[in-house]
């Protein structure tokens, strides 16, 4: 196998770690989506997940205020929707109205469920101290929904620079792993 050296600028593209996702917060009466793709699983149970934000987002100090959160799944079905909700600011917008999302009433947290992702977790800050030095907010899921109708999820994977692949086939090996 021949190698050549690869960019450093490209190397999250490499090792993306699972599916692009809408991030809703509420505070003080608003609400935000924001497209989030640098997230990643911490512990089994509870389950804990980390979401790195940059303090340059609305949804930062959304989340940082109200503490919780919601993780929505979307699928390749309204990829256009979860694309434009990553190159808008939530500042001065209202992106469920302008991507025609349908904001749900959560369980658990004030922010609410995107009614077109096929999962849904309901997240509690759970430890910040990352936060001031990475954007590292580590959530605890307190409360998870799905859509049984949806039976193999086609997710989004942000390759970086506008670039996605999906989902594909799925294959089962033996393992000892949860």
């Amino acid at each position: 196998m021949s190698r050549q050296s690869f960019p450093l600028s490209r190397v999250y593209g490499l090792l993306e770690p699972g599916p692009v996702v809408l991030l809703t917060t509420a505070h003080s009466g608003q609400r935000n989506v924001m497209t989030l793709s640098w997230h990643t699983m911490i512990e089994f149970e509870p389950p804990l997940v980390g979401l790195v934000l940059s303090n340059r987002d609305h949804s930062f100090g959304m989340l940082q205020a109200s503490g919780e959160c919601v993780i929505n799944i979307p699928t390749v079905e309204i990829a256009d929707k979860v694309a434009g909700c990553g190159n808008t600011s939530g500042a001065d917008t209202d992106k469920f109205a302008m991507f025609g999302l349908t904001p749900e009433l959560a369980a658990q947290v004030a922010a609410p469920l995107i009614g077109e992702c096929y999962a849904n977790l309901e997240c509690r800050i759970h430890d910040t101290d990352m936060v001031n030095k990475y954007g590292l907010f580590v959530v605890r899921v307190v409360q998870a929904w799905i859509d049984p109708a949806v039976e193999n999820p086609r997710t989004i994977h942000h390759l970086g620079y506008g670039n996605f692949m999906v989902a594909g086939e799925r294959i089962k090996l033996d393992s000892k792993m949860k």
